[in-house]
């Protein structure tokens, strides 16, 4: 157990040298502002405390009450501007200071001991994702409820380490300060100038905007520490971890029922070109998930079978996770235009979703699964394991009760009631999705296209069932048609509800059978509008006179 510690100690030192302490460092620098060793070391003293403490009990606590994992973080942030606003603003301060009276003869914010350490303590909070390897291992037992004597020592230890490069900057920061007069003549306003940096620390901490800096110096810390564990340490922390894992891995893995097969090993995410609805940009990965059920669903936002989907998959989310279900939307463009983020972001965000987005420009992650819809669902349990697949639409009780299966497996208890969502997946025959650039135009009634080139398509004696007709100036390209003049999109369909991808500026005039039903206004970035939509199957003819410069791309239905 010796030998543990005192790798526990030298990696906590190592941590503390590490990228992940830069935006720290100024709040450390401030604490010794005063000129107070006491102050300056109370700082880091609050610090490691509740680094520690918010890494040993935080996940069992949020987990137990079913809170983010974030939580803590964010607490951390928010306790470090609220002080900032007490050292700025003098009578805000005065009342922060009253809870430090009875512990402090001079209890002000600017300068106490008390409050130095409810400094450090937000602080620690903020530090806690800087935690490597071996104080991973340690988090691991708390996941799990088994902190023992070993856990508990090997903790501290880690914890010493990081407290003494972090005394250091601060006893120094304090002499700087003791040793110039000047600063000690001008208490209130080093006060303010303290209160501003941490205050400019929980913005940069807030945003992310440190992130980049953090991520874009190289990662010894990290290095130096995995070396640690694999040269020394490795068994001695599997035993900390303790025997009882692999019993509790095989017993949640004998508590899946066989209703339920065994896929294989889900493939890891893989060429994301960017990721929407991460916390600071910490983009989630099966292997970091392990101990979850997480549904990968795979999607893109102009596709209606998606979006008929997409109310199914959020309430299943709001629903399950805090019992510990994970969605991870994984975005594989249909359009060109779909590979743009903020198109997705904006689309996500007004289609309500939450969950974390990866952008699968490069179909990567689409064919490491071997995918070949949208929608498709995935269901992997804790182990990292395929469980349940549908391609396609539907079969959403099926998937909601594997869902549960998967959580109850591991340990969830008290789920709620099975979510209540409308399934609005087409049952009748319908006309197939019909494409209008001509890489996919398939239903093509009338006149052969011309190749990305501007043609004017003559006025056809009728329209074939389940079939687009092009009339007048059209600029038809790979993946979508271009209007030029007096161009005009007719369609005959079969279905309850018609679809059409617009884009760009304009009014589309829209005729049914002849009739003009309505004007469509066209604004902006490719979009799914709705064209017709009725309680039972049609049959009938839609015409759509759209503008110049307007791009359609498909029509699909319901």
């Amino acid at each position: 157990m010796g030998t543990l510690l005192v790798v526990g100690f030298v990696a906590g030192v190592v941590t503390a040298l590490s990228p992940c302490v830069l935006p720290v460092l100024p709040v450390v620098l401030a604490g010794g502002a005063s000129g107070s060793r006491r102050r300056a070391v109370a700082v880091v003293v609050g610090l490691v405390a509740s680094f520690s403490l918010a890494t040993l009990f935080g996940v069992v606590v949020l987990s137990a009450l079913g809170m983010p994992a974030d939580l803590l973080d964010d607490a951390g942030i928010a306790l470090l501007g609220l002080l900032a606003i007490g050292l700025v603003f003098e009578p805000v301060g005065q009342l922060l200071e009253r809870p430090f009276a009875a512990m402090s003869t001079r209890p002000r914010v600017g300068a106490g001991t008390s409050s130095g350490v409810v400094l450090g303590a937000g602080l620690g909070l903020v530090f806690v994702p800087c935690a490597g390897p071996v104080l991973t291992a340690i988090a691991t037992v708390a996941a799990t409820h088994r902190i023992g004597l070993t856990a508990l020592a090997l903790t501290a230890s880690y914890a010493a380490g990081v407290a003494v490069p972090l005394v250091a900057v601060a006893l120094l920061s304090a002499r700087l300060a003791s040793r110039w007069p000047a600063i000690r003549d001008h208490a209130r306003s080093v006060r303010r100038v303290s209160g501003a940096i941490i205050g400019a620390v929980a913005v940069v901490l807030a945003t992310g905007v440190a992130a980049p800096l953090q991520t874009a110096l190289p990662g010894y810390a990290t290095s130096i520490e995995s070396h640690l564990v694999t040269a020394g340490v490795q068994s001695q922390l599997s035993a900390v971890e303790g025997e009882r894992a692999n019993s509790f891995a095989a017993a949640q893995a004998a508590a899946v029922p066989a209703s339920l097969p065994d896929e294989g090993v889900a493939p890891a995410f893989t060429g994301i070109t960017a990721w929407l609805n991460t916390t600071r940009d910490r983009p989630p990965s099966l292997a970091s998930l392990r101990g979850k059920v997480v549904l990968v669903d795979f999607w893109t936002y102009s596709c209606i079978n998606c979006r008929r989907a997409l109310p199914h998959v959020e309430a299943w989310y709001r629903a399950y996770a805090r019992f510990g279900l994970v969605v991870v939307g994984v975005h594989t463009p249909e359009f060109a235009f779909e590979q743009v983020t903020g198109n997705v972001a904006a689309a996500a965000g007004g289609l309500g979703v939450t969950y974390p987005i990866a952008l699968d420009d490069n179909y990567a992650t689409w064919r490491a699964y071997n995918n070949e819809y949208w929608p498709a669902e995935y269901l992997v349990d804790q182990h990292g394991h395929v469980r349940h697949t549908v391609l396609g639409e539907g079969d959403y009780a099926a998937t909601e009760q594997a869902i549960r299966t998967l959580l109850i497996a591991g340990g969830a208890r008290h789920l709620p009631a099975p979510t209540q969502v409308a399934d609005r997946t087409p049952r009748d025959s319908t006309t197939p999705e019909s494409y209008l650039g001509y890489a996919r135009l398939a239903n093509n009634g009338g006149q052969p296209v011309t190749d990305d080139r501007a043609t004017t398509y003559r006025v056809p004696s009728g329209v074939p069932a389940d079939s687009v007709v092009f009339e007048g100036g059209w600029d038809v390209h790979a993946d979508d048609a271009v209007a030029g003049s007096r161009a005009v999109l007719d369609l005959r369909f079969t279905a309850k509800d018609v679809y059409v991808v617009l884009a760009g500026e304009g009014s589309v005039v829209l005729r049914y059978d002849g009739s003009r039903v309505r004007t469509i206004r066209v604004a902006g970035v490719p979009n799914l509008y709705t064209l017709h939509s009725s309680r039972s199957v049609d049959n009938g003819l839609l015409s759509l006179s759209v503008p110049p410069g307007v791009r359609a791309y498909d029509f699909t239905f319901g």
